[in-house]
């Protein structure tokens, strides 16, 4: 197929209302990432140590098969990514479709998404703000399954003390993040 005929085949199940999962890959300073959003918002971003294909047959699976690949639907993400990577975006303003979570994960993740640019906080003040400061391996455990990363920024929530903790991209790529961010200091990193 002809990349006229793909694009035009992607044009009209989006104005049938049939694209109900559009995705496509963006560079970024840590590698490929991919990207997707339903009519809702964006529904998942891969990291670069994340199988595409894996997360794409998730995405099938959860969300609707009709998944296709539509890189003109995910222009405004790649933009706002651009310009957080380059330190000249401190609030990510796109739609979120926050259905592959639920539960205290989604409080969590809810939590996390108001967590400030530059600032972090620790997984018991994520649990607390989720309902339940107890629950603090599960507060973790939604930052390690959040489907949104970057834009539900994750990376800014630290183990009590300051330690990075763990985070789905890697070490590194948090470390970096934060280093975007102001939070770190890259020579002391």
């Amino acid at each position: 197929m002809t990349k006229h005929a793909l694009r035009s085949l992607t044009e009209r199940a989006s104005a049938e209302g049939l694209l109900d999962v559009a995705y496509t890959t963006t560079d970024s300073p840590f590698g490929t990432l991919l990207l997707a959003k339903t009519p809702r918002g964006l529904v998942r971003i891969g990291l670069p140590n994340q199988d595409a294909d894996d997360l794409l047959v998730d995405l099938a699976r959860r969300v609707s098969p009709r998944v296709l690949e539509a890189p003109a639907e995910l222009d405004e993400t790649r933009r706002e990514l651009d310009l957080y990577f380059e330190g000249k975006l401190d609030r990510f303003d796109l739609p979120l479709d926050w259905q592959l979570s639920a539960g205290f994960r989604l409080k969590v993740l809810r939590a996390i998404a108001r967590i400030p640019y530059g600032q972090t906080r620790n997984y018991t003040q994520m649990a607390r703000s989720a309902g339940n400061q107890r629950a603090v391996r599960a507060a973790g455990t939604a930052c390690g399954r959040n489907p949104i990363p970057l834009v539900v920024p994750c990376h800014r929530v630290l183990r009590s003390g300051g330690a990075l903790g763990g985070y789905g991209g890697g070490l590194p790529m948090k470390r970096r993040l934060l280093e975007i961010e102001g939070v770190l200091d890259a020579e002391a990193a």
